[in-house]
């Protein structure tokens, strides 16, 4: 593995994963360990909730709506997991390791066409992760790389920040129709809706630029996320993504994932002092042979699979 290839990829994930255990310990002890889910291995923390899911009354906001604001974080060393690698995965060097957060396949593997792994080694030898660039992660990437998230809420949207501060995401709850399909964004177009107790969150136009995970996974601008956000107790939230996108997969595959409220008072997210297209470091990538990864169209990604 070369110097540059570790920089360009694993360091920023130490960065949003590995640093933080050791930057903000208070947050790590802060967290409520009274859960009605207190396992945070994704596959049985996943189980739990759909189970106790009914029996809670969330808090609610003026509008009658449960109350999803605070600010939150994924909880000890699992928080590394998924932005590492979505299937199970151990320690190396660019990577904390951690259990799978796929749910559904049970197996935990993603369903992958055949043509894909190739694409993936590609991906890992040939550019650098977006991250690295100071470029957004996409949607549902962007919920599971390193840090605090604050979730801000009205009436008529869902704001979730990060540390990352150009990294915000607004979610529109006003009914709102989507965009126009030609119109591409780092994160999407997200549109969210109530179904009793839980906020269904659908995005599309996306620019399928970004990776699913640090070893290269990645979708096309076709894929649909379906993303559920529930109150399962006072301090924890499950989420779940589900990722649709029939160029790359042979069926739709879901992630799932706990987050922990922070209860510090007062509590304020560290600031990450990254910003887009920082060309001085983008130059150091260039003069090795690494680029941006520019994405993989529908049509390419349909021919790969006619060849196999």
């Amino acid at each position: 593995v070369s110097i540059y290839r570790v920089s360009g990829v694993a360091i920023y994930g130490a960065i949003a994963a590995g640093s933080l255990l050791s930057s903000t310990p208070s947050v790590a002890q802060s967290w409520v360990e009274e859960s009605a889910c207190p396992d945070n291995v994704p596959i049985e923390f996943h189980r739990c909730a759909l189970e106790v899911v009914d029996s809670f009354d969330p808090p609610r906001t003026a509008d009658g709506r449960p109350n999803l604001g605070g600010n939150w974080m994924l909880p000890g060393g699992q928080f590394g997991g998924a932005y590492e690698d979505l299937e199970a995965h151990g320690g190396e060097l660019d990577g904390i390791g951690g259990a799978a957060t796929v749910v559904d396949p049970p197996d935990g593997v993603l369903p992958m066409r055949l043509w894909v792994d190739a694409q993936v080694e590609e991906n890992a030898s040939r550019y650098i992760h977006h991250n690295a660039a100071c470029l957004l992660a996409g949607v549902p990437n962007t919920m599971y790389h390193g840090g605090a998230r604050q979730f801000l809420q009205s009436p008529g949207s869902l704001v979730i920040t990060s540390y990352n501060v150009h990294a915000y995401r607004v979610v529109h709850l006003d009914g709102r129709p989507q965009l126009d399909e030609k119109i591409r964004l780092w994160n999407g177009d997200s549109r969210g809706r109530w179904e009793g107790n839980t906020l269904v969150i659908e995005t599309t136009n996306q620019n399928a630029r970004p990776w699913l995970d640090q070893r290269g996974r990645f979708y096309t601008v076709d894929a649909r996320v379906i993303e559920r956000i529930t109150l399962i107790d006072p301090d924890t939230l499950h989420y779940e993504a589900t990722v649709e996108d029939p160029n790359v997969f042979t069926r739709p595959f879901t992630i799932a994932l706990p987050y922990r409220r922070i209860t510090d008072d007062p509590y304020e997210m560290e600031e990450l002092a990254c910003y887009e297209n920082n060309e001085e470091l983008l130059e150091i990538y260039r003069e090795v042979g690494y680029e941006i990864f520019p994405g993989v169209s529908p049509e390419q990604a349909r021919d790969a699979a006619a060849s196999q």
